[in-house]
């Protein structure tokens, strides 16, 4: 018990670290623009107004893809707080017996697990608001370990999923590395998500995280005091669908409030999918457009009436707005990677420090630190990209196997950064050393394993 609560203390003593001394997430994303120029102008030595100009150019090339994933947060919502999503949520936390509280613990932890394997956002928003729906069934059950096991799907699937940014992105058409703003490819082809994600490596790696984060958090739920809401602060802090929207009788609200209009939509988003999906196969046709088709169809169908529905999305926009408001930004400095010599500098300097064998963990841990920095795996991606995949060419590693070691890499920090823990913060009232120590002890576990993964993984998936 003494080492567990040295590593308690220990990860909310890195928790406190972090919040001290990282600033808002776009003040990092312009601190990194600002060593991205130095480097790009002493670096590689590109001139002051040709390193402005290709920043410039590449803040729009992000356009497309900030769109996309703007829409895959609010449409996840949208379902979450449907009638039928509130109703879900009350069965399903009534499955635990309140007598056994790991019971509850397992079913956080699964639950978290899964969505985080079926769509990214989903997990960011589903996890959170589940929280309140368990605690209140489940009085006997510590409500940190319960916030730990709700995070447990971003540090441990939602990068190898099927909703995987880094993945999607070199799987869909006209994707910002086959078509810069600026520069020349980055990669020369797509890559489908039978070769990523699908591949029998990354199912072994997803399921063997699942399995040390469902044990890990069980095992650390206190056998005696417990940590509990109060029932005010349950009342308060319970999701509650959109009420239905008041009927005046009037042509325009008899309009608003038929139900024919989300089900046209709905029904035409996800004929459409399906017909792709049948006429060109699953791998072929899953990418970031078809996920968002899926959460928006499903959102529309499930709301039913048209104004419940875009209240829903408008309340979800809020969660989105970082991503609006940051990828534009990172565009830039995707910009100065590929339209100067930066991209093969750096990729030079990780030629000179690594070999075939130890690339996939240098990859690993590189990404793991840089993810405190840059806590967004589709923008780090294109970041990293351009000189990561350039080394592991030149190192014969594939560039599957390098996807592959970032993505884990990216995945395991996300337990200890407080910038992901935010829609499960201001839900819960928790604040993040509450329930950081544990999410630190099942890092660990993750870290000690997926090192091991990392040195055997194949060069050439």
């Amino acid at each position: 018990m003494s080492v567990l609560s040295a590593l308690r203390r220990a990860g909310e003593a890195a928790s406190r670290v972090t919040e001290r001394y990282i600033p808002d997430a776009w003040v990092v994303c312009m601190a990194l623009t600002t060593v991205a120029f130095a480097l790009a102008i002493f670096g590689v030595g590109a001139r002051p107004d040709e390193a402005v100009r290709v920043w410039g150019e590449g803040l729009w090339g992000l356009l497309r893809i900030t769109m996309q994933f703007t829409i895959a947060v609010f449409a996840a919502y949208a379902c979450v707080v449907s009638p039928v999503g509130f109703r879900m949520f009350d069965w399903l936390a009534r499955v635990p017996n309140p007598e056994r509280p790991l019971q509850a613990i397992l079913l956080m932890a699964l639950f978290s697990n899964i969505t985080g394997y079926l769509n990214w956002a989903l997990c960011f928003v589903a996890s959170a608001l589940f929280i309140p729906f368990l605690a209140r069934r489940n009085p006997n059950t510590d409500v940190r370990l319960l916030v730990a096991a709700a995070f447990l799907g971003v540090g441990t699937v939602t990068n190898g999923g099927l909703s995987g940014s880094a993945a999607l992105i070199m799987a869909t058409p006209h994707n910002p590395l086959i078509e810069p703003a600026v520069g020349a490819p980055i990669v020369d082809r797509l890559y489908p998500i039978t070769e990523t994600i699908f591949s029998t490596f990354n199912l072994t790696v997803m399921g063997l995280l699942v399995l040390i984060s469902v044990v890990m958090v069980m095992l650390l739920h206190p056998r005696g005091q417990v940590v509990t809401f109060s029932q005010e602060h349950l009342d308060r802090i319970l999701p509650k669908p959109e009420p239905p929207p008041e009927r005046t009788g009037t042509p325009a609200s008899r309009l608003e409030n038929a139900r024919i209009w989300t089900w046209l939509a709905g029904g035409m988003i996800l004929y459409t999918l399906g017909y792709n999906i049948v006429t060109d196969g699953f791998g072929a046709s899953w990418n970031i457009n078809a996920y968002n088709a899926v959460f928006l169809g499903l959102a529309l169908l499930l709301h039913g009436n048209p104004l419940t529905f875009v209240r829903a999305c408008r309340r979800g926009l809020d969660a989105a707005w970082g991503i609006v408001l940051q990828f534009p930004f990172y565009g830039g400095i995707f910009g100065l990677m590929t339209g100067t010599d930066l991209g093969v500098w750096l990729g030079d300097l990780f030629v000179q420090v690594s070999n075939q064998a130890l690339y996939p963990l240098m990859v690993y841990g590189y990404s793991a630190v840089l993810n405190f920095f840059v806590p967004s795996g589709g923008s780090k991606w294109l970041i990293e990209a351009p000189y990561i995949l350039a080394a592991g060419e030149r190192l014969g590693v594939s560039d599957t196997t390098v996807l592959l070691a970032y993505i884990y890499g990216d995945s395991l920090t996300n337990l200890l950064h407080p910038y992901m823990a935010i829609p499960i913060m201001s839900i819960t009232g928790l604040k993040f050393g509450e329930f950081a120590g544990y999410c630190f002890f099942v890092a660990i576990a993750i870290l000690v394993v997926m090192t091991g993964a990392m040195l055997v993984i194949p060069p050439n998936l």
